[in-house]
């Protein structure tokens, strides 16, 4: 099979354009804050295209899982990332070569981003094999990089650059400088008198002194004199800059495509380890979800909003970790409890953990099994925006409109706090039909809400409960557990914090 990709199995899982556009639910999620994060420091490869782009099948998303346990392979990191190293030095020599006003200095600098590519390619193909990676991307990746090192292109293309740095390396010249003349000569074996007068001159050094050397600036474009003076170089050895010219004209197209295309895509992998190790050294667990098409259960253990725990983990703050699934025909979860309890985090983290999922990227959490959803939609309670002239309800109700009218059966829907803007009775009325036209799609939802009654509404919902510290109400643990919603519960909790409760009124007032 001819390598095709390692981000993408087939040509048609990878994105259309290079410049795939966020999709719209990122925001909701704060995955904008995580691709941005992790894409940080690596602008030359335009990297949020591919994390703005969705695989839609399973072996497309097993093919990247094997690529990125094989990176969990010291050895396959190491020869990866020395690959990367390399190709980051060549193209620091082709932008400098760039700069260059004079020719032949920027050819010299073409020739050695041509070195530092033949022996970056050459060492990689030497050190991948024995690192012994087992997923199909790398495999083939190695079968043709090997296939290319070994051409004869590739190997002139190697011997050359040798040949002509060795050439340049032995090249002796003497300069003359006689007032405002400079004379370029051949070397003639002249002696070397640098040695000779530190030697004289060192007799008359008394202990140590201070250093009044001035130090000269090396830049690394040439001056007119350093140019006239290659020039004449030039002249008295015409026949090596001849072939460095020559080399460099007719090398001009040396990068393969192939190799160039590794040498992006390889920094998705790269860029998102990064970006989870500074969880993973606080002990938060990552695994690679079991991914199915058809079944709907779901589960994850320990996991979490990765977004939020990046930024606690700079603080050096504390992750709270939840568990969530769904079993058998379940298909909503009615997540209720007091105000910043955790229930936006939770369902943040439902959608992202899908997400995540969905790009071929290990998931915060143990244990993951997750299905392989078509879209994802959020809604997300929004500022009301006086432009439109819509009532907040009705910029609500637009919005589920949109949503219901291309939800489909293989959906993943994720509702915060709707219908806030208005009554109970006609809140609760309104999320009765939404709930209802979601569950006859079969989709899978996440609603947080303040309406208790929605989690009664049918067998296939359960609900979840953001707890409190049952001795100090006021306190939040951010544990999300599954259990029935009681807020009469969290009520009395409060009463009794407040000496409120029923018997207390009734002690105060004499009764």
């Amino acid at each position: 099979m001819v390598f095709h990709s390692i981000l993408f199995e087939k040509p048609e899982d990878g994105p259309r354009h290079d410049d795939t556009p966020e999709p719209p639910f990122f925001g909701d999620l704060n995955l904008d804050q995580i691709v941005s994060a992790v894409t940080l420091g690596r602008d030359d490869y335009n990297l949020k295209p591919f994390f703005h782009t969705e695989l839609t099948r399973e072996e497309a998303i097993t093919y990247r899982h094997e690529v990125m346990q094989d990176l969990d392979n010291a050895a396959v990191l190491d020869s990866i990332n020395a690959f990367a190293a390399g190709m980051r030095k060549m193209r620091q020599h082709l932008a400098q070569a760039e700069k260059l006003h004079y020719r032949m200095q920027s050819e010299w600098w073409r020739l050695e981003a041509i070195a530092v590519y033949c022996k970056t390619l050459d060492t990689f193909a030497h050190d991948l094999p024995l690192a012994a990676p087992g997923s199909k991307g790398l495999r083939e990746f190695h079968r043709t990089l090997s296939g290319y090192v070994a051409s004869a292109r590739f190997r002139s293309l190697m011997h050359d650059a040798v040949h002509i740095k060795e050439s340049l390396a032995a090249i002796r010249y003497c300069i003359r400088v006689k007032g405002s003349s400079v004379t370029v000569l051949h070397y003639d074996a002249e002696i070397d008198q640098s040695a000779d007068v530190l030697s004289i001159f060192g007799k008359f050094k008394q202990g140590t002194v201070k250093d009044h050397s001035a130090e000269l600036r090396d830049w690394l474009d040439m001056n007119h004199v350093e140019a006239r003076v290659l020039d004449f170089v030039a002249q008295l050895h015409p026949q090596v800059f001849v072939e460095l010219a020559t080399y460099c004209a007719n090398n001009a197209d040396y990068l393969d495509a192939t190799i160039q295309t590794f040498d992006r895509e390889v920094q998705f992998y790269l860029a998102y380890r990064d970006y989870v190790s500074i969880c993973k050294s606080a002990g938060l667990s990552f695994c690679y979800p079991r991914m199915s098409s058809t079944s709907k259960a779901m589960h994850c253990d320990e996991t979490f909003d990765l977004a939020l725990a990046y930024k606690l983990m700079i603080e050096k703050s504390h992750v709270v970790c939840n568990d969530c699934h769904l079993d058998g025909e379940e298909r909503l979860i009615v997540v209720s409890g007091p105000n910043n309890g955790g229930k936006t985090t939770f369902a943040r983290t439902f959608g992202q953990l899908h997400y995540l999922a969905k790009i071929g990227c290990p998931v915060p959490g143990r244990n993951a099994a997750l299905f392989l959803c078509d879209q994802l939609f959020t809604h997300f309670e929004r500022e009301e925006n006086t432009k439109d002239l819509r009532g907040k309800l009705q910029d609500d109700l637009m919005r589920v409109h949109q949503i219901l009218a291309h939800a489909t059966s293989r959906s993943v829907i994720i509702m915060n706090e709707i219908f806030s803007s208005t009554t109970l009775t006609d809140a609760l009325f309104l999320s009765k039909k939404i709930i209802g036209e979601i569950l006859e799609r079969d989709a899978l939802c996440v609603c947080v809400t303040f309406i208790e009654e929605l989690a009664h509404l049918d067998e296939r919902a359960v609900s979840m409960v953001s707890e409190v510290k049952p001795e100090d109400p006021a306190s939040r643990t951010f544990r999300v557990r599954r259990r029935p919603a009681d807020g009469r519960a969290y009520a009395v909790s409060v009463a009794a914090l407040y000496g409120l409760t029923y018997d207390h009124l009734t002690e105060r007032l004499g009764l």
